[in-house]
C-alpha cells in the first residue's frame, strides 16, 4: 500500500486545522455519539447547545483537546505512554478516575458481536504495538491503518478505543505527511460491518490484503 499524500508535517497540520470540526464530527459518530456537523462546530467554538446531553458535549470538547494535544505535539512516541495519555484526553470526565489512562479490568460487551477480546496485559500489549509500528518494508500508512484496527480490536480501553485508535493512528498519518484517515457518515455502516468481521476472525496479526 503506498502512500496517498506526501507532505510536510508543516502542510500535514494545516490540512489538518482546516478541516478539524469534521474529523471530531466523525470521531464521535464513529463511537456512537449522535451529534450534527453544525453542534459540533458550536460546541468547538465554545458556543452553548440545547437539547444535547452533557455526557456528548464533553466527548466532542474531549476529541478538541485530544486532536489540539497532536497537532501541537511533534516529537511525542509512539508509544504505550501516548496510548494512556490519549485515552485520559478522550475519555475525561466520562469515566471514572481509575479508568483514565489505565488498562480495563472489567469485561465490556462490544455491539453487533458476542465475540469477546482476552484482558489486556501491559507486557502484551507493549510488544504488539513496537511490534506494528517496526515494519520497515511497510509504509507508514500501511502501519497507521494497522495500528488502528489493532487498538480497535485489542479493546484495551473500558471506554473510547474507537476514538483513541484513530486518534493515534492520525499522529502517526500526520507526523509523517501521510493525510488524514476519516471514515465518512455514508461509509460508517459498511466499516462497523467489517470491522466486526475483522473482530471475529484476525487471530494473530494484521494482513491488509486480507481483511
Amino acid at each position: 500500500m503506498n502512500n496517498k499524500f506526501n507532505l510536510t508535517r508543516k502542510q500535514n497540520v494545516f490540512v489538518a486545522k482546516r478541516n478539524i470540526v469534521d474529523y471530531i464530527w466523525k470521531s464521535a459518530n464513529l463511537e456512537g455519539i449522535g451529534v450534527t456537523y453544525p453542534e459540533t462546530q458550536a460546541i468547538y467554538d465554545g458556543g452553548i447547545v440545547n437539547g444535547l446531553t452533557v455526557d456528548k458535549i464533553i466527548a466532542i470538547n474531549n476529541l478538541k483537546y485530544a486532536w489540539e494535544f497532536i497537532l501541537e505535539n511533534e516529537g511525542i512516541d509512539y508509544d504505550f505512554k501516548a496510548l494512556y495519555h490519549l485515552h485520559k484526553l478522550t475519555c475525561d470526565k466520562l469515566a471514572l478516575d481509575e479508568n483514565l489512562g489505565r488498562l480495563k479490568s472489567t469485561p465490556v460487551n462490544i455491539g453487533g458481536t458476542t465475540w469477546k477480546q482476552d484482558f489486556p496485559i501491559e507486557s502484551q500489549i507493549k510488544e504488539e504495538l513496537e511490534r506494528l509500528l517496526n515494519q520497515p518494508e511497510k509504509t507508514k500508512t500501511e502501519i497507521a491503518i494497522e495500528v488502528m484496527l489493532w487498538i480497535m480490536r485489542r479493546q484495551m480501553f473500558i471506554d473510547g478505543n474507537k476514538r483513541v485508535g484513530m486518534l493515534f493512528t492520525n499522529k502517526i498519518m500526520i507526523d509523517n505527511g501521510c493525510g488524514i484517515i476519516t471514515i465518512s457518515q455514508e461509509n460508517q455502516k459498511a466499516f462497523f460491518e467489517k470491522l466486526i468481521k475483522f473482530y471475529e476472525t484476525s487471530i494473530d496479526g494484521i494482513d491488509l490484503n486480507n481483511n
